[in-house]
Parts: structure tokens; C-alpha cells; sequence
């Protein structure tokens, strides 16, 4: 059935990042017309007042804590993370499916229309993703066994997750590394192994802290980054979150691979990482920048206008220049370089492309005024969730008129319930 979203401003995204009033169509989960006719359709929405751009896509997440949010705050990430595994020991699979689904719901409210996450259970939260209707790419984390709480080995977790979940509709399985503080070379190797033969990112933590920097080098003998690189890990399927503690060198290295990385501003600033990723470097070098959220544990909300937003204004405080960085490369994280680092055919509105696309309400005050020469501006500056007026996914409608489709909030007010 035809879909034929009209008289809207849309930010397109494409090659040209063309920006102008017209009409989308989409036919099922793919666009099939994007420009200023008006082709017969089954069905039309009325985009007149709205700004219509693609789905915003975070690069890492923890879906399965979102119920943790508020549980451990004000401590800094070592903390934090035994915190957090203490948390995980305790955890039900009705805990992590719930809170799975209420993480899903909070990032289609805020225009996400895909995610990649990193966790254990990843069966248990693709569930709640076909359940839901949002694009997931779950990497199964894995990390020597000697840290582990899962029940066998991780590696053997990850490759069997992979193999029982490819033919899904919303989900794309992968492998995750922890990180290099609980993960020796054997398991990065197996790790990059699995990858590549079931052809998925590799999804990571990396270079997230001094702590994990400085361990490293006492250990090891070198920089995180600087040891991945000569063992053979990085590539360009590898995500890797964070990088705060990456030299220019390292950037140079993550760019001579071709790594994604993900940025999570807010995160790390609420956990006082220190220091902020040289972002202008690691673009300069050929790094494909995206953004993440990280999970509601160390963000407490997954609201992808503050990461746009927080994002931009870290590195222009942090450089002291306001035009290192501008509205449009943020809007280029958030989607097409999001899309590449995936390999997916989404982050921008042209025909072909995934019908994942969000509608944002300039009649709200907040996006008064936007037109052509402002909307991105105001996109990433502006914005919030309460201007996202409606979600699509694959062709489905997840939002509309600023209320979320399926949402079901009875039942999900007791804690017993997410743990």
C-alpha cells in the first residue's frame, strides 16, 4: 500500500543535502518518490506545517538497562560499572524484556527509527524489538571468561545468537567486545573472526577512560587503540564507542582502518570521563563519525536531540572556537554516517531508501520560525521529542500526532517488573 507524505519541507539528506517543499511516497518499507508532484497514492498524510527528514539512528546503546535510570548516578565510571554488573547479575529475562521495550518506546518517541545496542540477552531484547517495530542491531557482548556472569562462553553465546537470529524482520544480530580492561587478544581474535564470517559490525567499548588507557599501557605496553591496531582488529566494521582518550594519532589510525565511531557526549560528561574525543581530527583523518546514546543507566534518558545538541556545544567549548564544528556534520552523524557504518540502506530520503522517517511539527514554539535556510539549525539546536510529531519504520507508523502507537504503560509500574 502507497503512502504519499505531501506539501512537507524535507531535509533529504542525499548527496546534495537538498532541502525543499515537496512530497515523499513511500510503498511498503521502500520510497518510491521523492519531489514536488503528487503521484496517486492509497494514502496521504498531510505534512504541511511539518519538517520531514529520515529517522535518526543510535550507534550504541544498552537497551535492556533502560529501567536502571536514576540507580546510579553521581559516581564515576568505575562505579558505575560494578554497579551496573551487580545489577546484571540480579537480572529476569521478564526484567530485561520489559525494559528492553520501554527503552524502544523512549527512542521512537525521540525520532530513533534504528539502534545498536551492546548487552547479554540479546535474544530476550530481539523479542521485544520485532514485538515493538524498531530497527535493532543487537552485538552480544562478549569478554574473557573469567569476568563473565553469562552462562557459558560468551564467544559460543554470540555466535549462536547470530546464527539463530538473521532472518528476522526488524533485528540484525552481531558480536560485541567489553572492552580492554576484561578482554585479552583470543578473544578480540574470535571475536573479529565471528564478524567476518557471518559478516556483521563488531561493536565495542574503546579508549573510553584515562583509567582504561593508562591500565592499558601498564599492561600491555601500549594505547588501546595502538594495540588493536597491531593486532589486527579495527576495520571498517568495527563501531566503536567513545574514543574520549584518543591521541591524533590514534585518530589517524582509526581513519587509516576506516572505523566508525561512536560519539556519546552525554554519557561521558555525566560519568566524567574527562577530556572530550577529537571529533575535527578523527573527521580530518577519515574517521566516520556517529553518535550514541549509551544506556539510561549512565544518560538517564535517550533523547537524541540532547546528544545533537550537547554533542555540538562540548566541542565548541572544549575548543574554544563556536565553528568547529557545524549543525549540519551533527545532522550527518545522526543519519547518513550512521547508515554507512551499518550498511544499510537508510539516513537519507531518496528512492530506494528505507522508509524510516520522522516528522517534526514547526507550529510548535520551539521550531518558530523554521524555513529552508534554518531547519537544520533548528533541528539540532531547537528541537525535542515533543516536536517529533510522527515516527514511520520500515514503513509503519510508530508515532502520529505526537502519541506513540502501542505503548502500554499498565503493568510497568512496579520495579520487580524490570529487574
Amino acid at each position: 500500500m502507497s503512502t504519499l507524505i505531501e506539501n512537507a519541507l524535507i531535509v533529504t539528506q542525499d548527496e546534495n543535502r537538498r532541502i525543499f517543499k515537496g512530497n515523499v511516497q513511500f510503498d511498503g518499507s521502500k520510497i518510491t518518490y521523492v519531489g514536488k508532484e503528487k503521484p496517486k497514492s492509497d494514502e496521504i498524510v498531510d505534512g504541511k506545517g511539518k519538517i520531514l527528514l529520515p529517522g535518526f539512528i543510535n550507534t550504541h546503546a544498552h537497551v535492556g538497562m533502560s529501567a536502571s535510570k536514576g540507580l546510579f548516578d553521581d559516581v564515576d565510571l568505575e562505579k558505575f560499572l560494578d554497579l551496573t554488573f551487580k545489577y546484571d547479575s540480579q537480572r529476569t529475562e521478564e526484567g530485561i524484556f520489559n525494559s528492553a521495550k520501554l527503552g524502544m518506546y523512549e527512542m521512537i518517541n525521540s525520532g530513533i527509527t534504528s539502534f545498536v545496542d551492546l548487552y547479554y540477552s540479546e535474544d530476550v531484547i530481539a523479542r521485544a524489538a520485532e514485538e515493538v517495530g524498531i530497527r535493532a542491531f543487537l552485538s552480544w557482548v562478549t569478554l574473557d571468561r573469567e569476568y563473565t556472569t553469562q552462562h557459558g562462553d560468551p564467544l559460543d553465546n554470540a555466535e549462536n545468537f547470530i546464527r539463530s537470529h538473521r532472518n528476522l524482520r526488524f533485528v540484525t544480530p552481531s558480536v560485541g567486545v567489553q572492552g580492554i580492561y576484561v578482554a585479552g587478544d583470543e578473544t578480540y581474535q574470535r571475536a573479529k573472526e565471528i564478524a567476518e564470517k557471518y559478516d556483521t559490525v563488531l561493536h565495542m567499548h574503546l579508549s573510553e577512560t584515562r583509567r582504561e588507557v593508562y591500565d592499558s599501557v601498564k599492561k600491555i605496553g601500549e594505547r588501546p587503540i595502538e594495540h588493536l591496531d597491531r593486532i589486527g582488529i579495527l576495520s571498517n566494521r568495527v563501531i566503536a564507542a567513545h574514543c574520549v582518550w584518543a591521541t591524533y594519532h590514534e585518530a589517524k589510525l582509526l581513519g587509516k582502518n576506516g572505523v566508525n565511531v561512536s560519539w556519546n557526549a552525554v554519557s561521558n560528561f555525566k560519568l566524567a570521563t574527562g577530556g572530550v574525543p577529537p571529533v575535527p581530527e578523527m573527521i580530518e583523518s577519515g574517521v566516520n563519525v556517529t553518535l550514541g546514546t549509551d544506556s539510561n543507566g549512565s544518560n538517564n534518558s535517550l533523547n537524541f536531540f540532547d546528544v545533537m545538541k550537547f554533542s555540538a556545544l562540548s566541542i565548541k567549548n572544549a575548543r574554544w572556537d563556536a565553528s568547529i564544528i557545524k549543525s549540519q556534520q551533527i545532522l550527518d552523524f545522526a543519519t547518513v554516517n550512521a547508515a554507512k557504518a551499518l550498511r544499510i540502506d537508510a539516513g537519507s530520503i531518496e528512492v530506494g531508501k528505507r522508509a524510516d522517517l520522522i516528522l517534526l511539527d514547526m507550529r510548535k514554539p520551539e521550531l518558530i520560525p523554521t524555513d529552508e535556510n534554518n531547519v537544520v539549525n533548528n533541528i539540532v539546536y531547537s528541537a525535542n521529542p515533543d516536536t517529533v510529531d510522527s515516527v514511520i519504520v520500515d514503513g509503519m507508523i510508530k508515532k502520529y500526532g505526537g502519541r506513540l502507537i502501542g505503548f502500554d504503560k499498565s503493568g510497568l509500574d512496579s520495579d520487580e517488573k524490570f529487574l
